[in-house]
């Protein structure tokens, strides 16, 4: 049964919805011993037409009945559909780039968050400077209402890491955000920095990269992530992120 579940989840996945409802029609009008002639004039491509043999050797193989495969089939795309609409998620890079993998540029995918926030937005960076792009939407998400927090690494004159006082910048560039910092490192965490790349939008949207808030990392650095919008995962980034606010393991500066 699970080679059957798993030929059934390819075929949902690969096939087109059409498709997949008119190859459960031809399948309730047959039975196994017909059906990969049936089938075989229903998909057009030569990978699809290999998943479709994968699901009529794998029925082959069970006691399962046409109409119970026609309806595993129907619900599982009725799933797959419904769950790519939930949630969606796109690579994201910037640097060298080639003409056979198309994906979205960190600054773009960082502004898209930043201009979905319709409440709270929470950044989090090891450094942040020179980005005149983020600092304006920030400030223009200021402006429509939403609570802008953002953690980030501390200067080596405030305990931290860093040579730059990115949170005394961003105070000046963004006078509305909270800023927050990892001051009480507790064991195993002492000497640990800050180096989670994130931005959340309402718990609808996050950006998870390698890219720091800088301008080289928006513009010249090789850096990746992913955009994820809908789904669980935003959410729970978002929880997280203020969980860690109010225990107070992150302080506000």
């Amino acid at each position: 049964m699970e080679k059957l579940l798993d030929a059934v989840a390819a075929v949902v996945c690969l096939v087109s919805p059409e498709k997949v409802h008119a190859i459960a029609s031809r399948i309730r009008r047959t039975d196994t011993s017909k059906v990969g002639s049936t089938l075989s004039g229903v998909v057009g491509t030569p990978a699809a037409a290999g998943v479709v043999d994968q699901l009529v050797d794998a029925w082959r193989a069970t006691t399962v009945s046409a109409e119970e495969l026609a309806s595993m089939l129907l619900a599982a795309g009725h799933v797959f559909i419904k769950a790519a609409n939930q949630q969606s998620t796109e690579l994201v890079w910037t640097g060298p780039t080639t003409p056979f993998v198309s994906a979205r540029r960190t600054e773009q995918a960082l502004l898209q968050v930043i201009n979905a926030a319709e409440h709270t937005l929470f950044i989090t960076s090891f450094v942040a400077y020179d980005v005149a792009s983020i600092v304006k939407a920030l400030n223009v998400a200021n402006d429509r209402g939403v609570v802008i927090s953002m953690l980030l690494e501390l200067s080596q004159d405030h305990g931290g890491s860093i040579s730059f006082d990115a949170i005394g910048k961003m105070r000046t560039q963004v006078p509305a955000s909270r800023l927050y910092a990892w001051r009480d490192k507790a064991a195993p965490f002492i000497d640990g920095r800050v180096h989670a790349k994130v931005a959340v939008a309402d718990g609808r949207m996050c950006l998870i990269t390698s890219a720091n808030l800088t301008g080289h990392a928006m513009d010249k650095n090789m850096e990746a992530g992913v955009l994820i919008s809908g789904g669980h995962i935003p959410q729970l980034l978002s929880d997280h992120l203020g969980f860690l606010v109010d225990t107070k393991l992150v302080s506000s500066v």
